[in-house]
C-alpha cells in the first residue's frame, strides 16, 4: 500500500458504541421482530403485536437514560481528521426522547383503532411500517453528516406514505397517501440536489466539516455553494409543512387513521425540525445572513396562514375538528420556525434552538392528547365534527376536561401555564434577536388562535343537543390521555423544568 493509501485506508476505519445508537436500534429490532411474528400469530390473536410494539418503543425511550451522563459519538473518522456520523449529545436526546415517547402514545392510540376497525387495516404491517418510522425518526437528530440525515430522514418519511393510506378500499386514504407522497418526494428530491452541490464545493459530508470548509470555497464554486445552502433549506421546509409548503397537511390528517395523524403532527414535525436546525445552525453558520431572513419570513407566513386556516373552519363541516387540529398544527409550525430565524440573528443561538425545542415538547404533549379526545369522540361520531364535542361534559365530564385543558394549553392561556411559558419564551426569542417585527406578527397570530381554542372549549360545556352520547374509555386510551394529561399538568406547575430540559448542546 503506497503511502499515500495508507492514512486513507485509516481514516475511513470508523468506531462503532452499540449503546450510543441502542435507542433507534432497538425500535428498529422491534419491527422486523414485529413483521416475522405477524407470518405465525393467528388472526384472533394479532392484538398481542401491538402490544410488543409499545412495549419495544417504551424500551426504546428507557435505552436514552444511560446516555444521560454526557455527549457520546460513534461511527467516527479516525487520524487527523475526527469527524462523526452519529453523535448521543443533549440536542439529540430530548428530540429522541420526544419522539419515541410520542410514537408511544401514537401506539397506545392504534391498538384501539386496530380493535375498532374489524380488520380493515393489517394490523402486522401497520406495527412494522409505525415502529420502522419511529427507528427512522429517532436516528435523525443523532445524523452530524448529510448522507445519514438524508437516509433518516426518507427511513422516517417512507412508512409514513404507507401508514396514511393503509386502509383498505378507502378512498380518502388513498388521495391524502398521494398526497402526502408527491409533496414529501419533491421536498426529498430538492434537498439531495442541494446536498450534492454542497458536497461537490466543500468535498465532505460532515456537518462540523462543510461549517469550516463552506467559509473558504473558491471563489468559481461560491454560486454552486450557495445554491446548495438555500435548495437544502427548501427541501426541508417542505418537512416543516412551512407554507407555501403546507398543502397536504389538511387532506393527509383527514385522510389517514386518527393515531397516524397525530404521529405526523408530533413525530413528524419533531423530524423536520430538528432536521433543519442541523443544517442551519451547525451546518451553515455562516450563510445565517441567508437563512435567518428567510426563515423569519417563513415563520410570518406560516404562522398566519395556520391559523387563518383553523378560523375558517366550519364547525358542522364532517371531519372539522380534525381539519382544525391540522391548520393549527400549521399555525404551531410558524411559532417553532420562529427561534430558528432568531438564531441567525442572536449572539446565543443556542439558547434560540433550546426555545424551538422546549416549544416542541409542550406541543408534543398537550396536542397528542386533543388527538385522543378525537379518537375518543371518533368512535361513536365517525364524521369527527366540531359540532359533535358540543355538551361533552355532561357525557364525560373528565375527557371534557382534559380536552379544555389543553386547548388552553395550545392558546396559552391559564390554567395552561405551560403553553403561555413555550409562547412567551419564543416571543423573548424573537425580541433578543431584534425581530421585533415578528414579534408583533406572532403576538397577532396568539389573538387570532384564541377565538378558535376558546369557540371550542365553550362548545364543551353548552347543553348537549338531546341526549347527550356516552364515550366508553378503552384502557389504551385512558392510558394515552392520562399521561398525556398529568405530563401537561406537572409541566404547567413547574414550566421551567421544560426550558431547562430542552438546553441543547449542540456547540
Amino acid at each position: 500500500m503506497s503511502a499515500l493509501a495508507q492514512p486513507l485506508a485509516e481514516s475511513a476505519v470508523q468506531s462503532v458504541d452499540w449503546l450510543t445508537i441502542a435507542p433507534p436500534t432497538a425500535a428498529a429490532v422491534v419491527a422486523l421482530a414485529v413483521l416475522v411474528a405477524d407470518l405465525f400469530v393467528s388472526d384472533a390473536r394479532k392484538a398481542v403485536l401491538g402490544w410488543v410494539s409499545v412495549a419495544g418503543l417504551a424500551a426504546s425511550a428507557l435505552l436514552l437514560l444511560p446516555l444521560l451522563d454526557g455527549d457520546r459519538s460513534t461511527f467516527c473518522l479516525t487520524g487527523a481528521t475526527h469527524a462523526c456520523s452519529y453523535t448521543a449529545d443533549r440536542f439529540t436526546l430530548v428530540i429522541q426522547f420526544l419522539v419515541l415517547g410520542g410514537a408511544l402514545l401514537a401506539a397506545l392510540l392504534s391498538v384501539t383503532t386496530l380493535k375498532d376497525a374489524h380488520r380493515r387495516v393489517p394490523e402486522g404491517e401497520f406495527w412494522f411500517l409505525l415502529l420502522s418510522s419511529a427507528a427512522g425518526a429517532a436516528l435523525l437528530p443523532a445524523s452530524r453528516d448529510l448522507a445519514t440525515l438524508i437516509v433518516a430522514l426518507e427511513v422516517a418519511s417512507l412508512p409514513a406514505f404507507a401508514l396514511v393510506g393503509i386502509r383498505h378500499g378507502d378512498r380518502r386514504s388513498s388521495e391524502a397517501a398521494l398526497k402526502f407522497f408527491l409533496s414529501s418526494v419533491t421536498a426529498t428530491a430538492v434537498s439531495l440536489m442541494g446536498i450534492s452541490f454542497v458536497y461537490a464545493s466543500t468535498g465532505t459530508l460532515y456537518l462540523t466539516q462543510v461549517a469550516d470548509r463552506i467559509q473558504h470555497v473558491d471563489g468559481q464554486l461560491h454560486t454552486l455553494a450557495q445554491t446548495g445552502v438555500v435548495l437544502t433549506l427548501v427541501g426541508f421546509a417542505f418537512k416543516t409543512a412551512a407554507v407555501p409548503f403546507h398543502f397536504w397537511v389538511p387532506d393527509t390528517y383527514v385522510g389517514a387513521p386518527l393515531p397516524i395523524a397525530a404521529y405526523l403532527s408530533v413525530v413528524g414535525k419533531a423530524v423536520g425540525f430538528s432536521g433543519l436546525i442541523l443544517v442551519t445552525v451547525v451546518a451553515f453558520p455562516s450563510y445565517a445572513d441567508v437563512w435567518g431572513p428567510a426563515l423569519a419570513v417563513l415563520a410570518a407566513l406560516t404562522m398566519t396562514v395556520g391559523n387563518v386556516g383553523a378560523l375558517r373552519q366550519q364547525a358542522t363541516r364532517a371531519y372539522s375538528a380534525v381539519r382544525l387540529l391540522a391548520w393549527s398544527s400549521v399555525g404551531q409550525a410558524g411559532y417553532l420556525l420562529v427561534p430558528i430565524a432568531a438564531a441567525g440573528y442572536a449572539k446565543d443561538a443556542q439558547k434560540a434552538i433550546g426555545s424551538t425545542v422546549a416549544y416542541a415538547l409542550m406541543y408534543a404533549a398537550v396536542n397528542l392528547g386533543a388527538f385522543a379526545v378525537a379518537a375518543l369522540v371518533g368512535r361513536t361520531r365517525s364524521l369527527n365534527r366540531i359540532t359533535d364535542y358540543r355538551g361533552l361534559y355532561a357525557a364525560n365530564p373528565l375527557t371534557a376536561l382534559l380536552l379544555a385543558f389543553f386547548l388552553l394549553c395550545l392558546a396559552g392561556l391559564p390554567p395552561g401555564i405551560v403553553g403561555l411559558f413555550a409562547k412567551v419564551t419564543v416571543f423573548s426569542a424573537a425580541v433578543d434577536a431584534g425581530l421585533g417585527w415578528l414579534a408583533v406578527v406572532m403576538a397577532a397570530n396568539v389573538v387570532i388562535a384564541l377565538f378558535y381554542y376558546l369557540q371550542w372549549t365553550a362548545l364543551l360545556f353548552r347543553a348537549p343537543e338531546g341526549e347527550p352520547a356516552r364515550h366508553l374509555v378503552p384502557a389504551p386510551l385512558t392510558a394515552a390521555l392520562a399521561l398525556t394529561g398529568v405530563l401537561g399538568v406537572a409541566l404547567s406547575g413547574a414550566p421551567e423544568l421544560v426550558l431547562r430540559f430542552a438546553g441543547t448542546g449542540l456547540f
